[in-house]
């Protein structure tokens, strides 16, 4: 599928899988073989796209320094779903993006 080797050419990290799921019309999840380089590429992402600095995304979200926040798009650092959605919300304010964990078993 296209969105997987996307995300996967986008992340280029060796061995990093994607699995791509439609839910409803206008939905998708993703399934990844490593969290961590899926939830890095999205906060590099997001946080180039609204042209802020490592700084800047560590100020907005009050962190003391900005490795707080270069943790996670390091990919050294995992955040929960809700940490997940304030660093979001931090990098990228007015998207209208939202990450909820699977219903899937």
């Amino acid at each position: 599928m296209m969105t997987a080797d996307l995300v996967e050419t986008l992340a280029g990290r060796p061995g990093f899988k994607v699995e791509v799921h439609p839910v409803g019309k206008t939905e998708l999840e993703l399934s990844v073989n490593d969290v961590r380089v899926l939830v890095a590429l999205m906060l590099r992402r997001m946080r180039e796209a609204s042209g802020l600095t490592l700084a800047e995304a560590a100020r907005r979200l009050g962190a003391r320094s900005r490795n707080a926040y270069a943790r996670y798009e390091q990919g050294s650092s995992v955040p929960t779903i809700e940490q997940l959605n304030r660093l979001i919300a931090a990098v990228s304010p007015g998207r209208d993006f939202v990450i909820r964990q699977s219903l899937a078993p």
